[in-house]
């Protein structure tokens, strides 16, 4: 594993298809499991499930387990996950402001691999 820079130790931290919009939604509020599900249903929740986990082992996200029946889990951004968020909302800025362009160079690179 090369962790040279900051770059190689983010990517080890926020590779996975989902970790950036499930770190956006606990942000906004969207704690629950279910609801995190909802806010992204093209992820399976077996997925879901490992990247809340490794987030969590990243100190990124603290889980609260309610004792009751059924269990009620919610997720919460540590401090050092709210760190995050503003670089999250400058890349959805930056995604915001080239929306047709990227839009683009990814259907015709779809088209490309069909």
């Amino acid at each position: 594993m090369n962790l040279n820079c900051g770059l190689d130790l983010i990517g080890e931290v926020l590779y996975g298809k989902w970790k950036i919009r499930l770190l956006w939604f606990i942000h906004q509020g969207h704690l629950r499991p279910s609801e995190l599900q909802r806010k992204i249903p093209d992820a399976s929740r077996r997925v879901l499930n490992i990247q809340l986990k490794e987030l969590e082992e990243h100190e990124l996200l603290s889980k609260k387990i309610y004792a009751q029946v059924p269990p009620k889990v919610e997720y919460y951004l540590t401090d050092f996950g709210k760190t995050l968020i503003p670089v999250i909302s400058a890349l959805g800025n930056w995604g915001d402001q080239h929306e047709d362009r990227l839009r683009n160079v990814i259907m015709k690179r779809m088209g490309e691999n069909a």
